[in-house]
């Protein structure tokens, strides 16, 4: 995958991101809301994108996309569909904090849904953060997203308030 705006370029892990993943989900906002995604060593970032590249070619998922600054080639973070049960997929993302406010995460979830939604085979993906996530519920309004639903309900096997959205093709 090569998907290119004005400002960023989406593409497939190498290996030699590794640093780059491990410092990008080191910051407080990844520790808070995706402590699943925190990679405390660059070895363990290299493990998961060794991984993350093996499912590449597969609608089984997940399937995670580096996001790149085009004018510095900087890795500033990824997204992704993950699948969830019943042919459901589900759109990550996360932009590292020193590159967020600039819109980063909205320009990439916009340009990746109608991509990935073809790869994956789906008309309808849905969004779900955690309510008190302020930033990722603007996100995925922005990017087209209907709210469906706020209040508790199961999120990373805890009963958590959160919000879900649907985006639909």
């Amino acid at each position: 995958m090569n998907i290119e705006t004005d400002r960023l370029i989406i593409t497939e892990f190498t290996m030699d991101m590794a640093e780059d993943v491990h410092k990008n989900s080191l910051d407080e906002d990844n520790r808070r809301f995706v402590p699943d995604e925190v990679f405390e060593t660059v070895e363990d970032a290299a493990e998961t994108i060794e991984f993350l590249m093996s499912q590449y070619g597969s609608t089984e998922g997940p399937l995670v996309y580096p996001v790149i600054i085009k004018n510095d080639s900087k890795n500033i973070g990824y997204v992704q569909m993950v699948p969830l049960d019943g042919g459901i997929w589900e759109i990550g993302y996360h932009i590292a904090k020193q590159y967020t406010g600039n819109g980063y995460a909205t320009e990439a979830v916009k340009t990746f849904l109608p991509v990935i939604s073809k790869i994956v085979g789906t008309e309808e993906i849905h969004g779900i953060c955690l309510s008190e996530n302020v930033a990722s519920k603007h996100v995925l309004k922005k990017s087209g997203f209907e709210a469906v639903f706020e209040g508790v309900d199961d999120y990373q096997g805890e009963k958590r308030e959160i919000f879900k959205s649907i985006w639909k093709s």
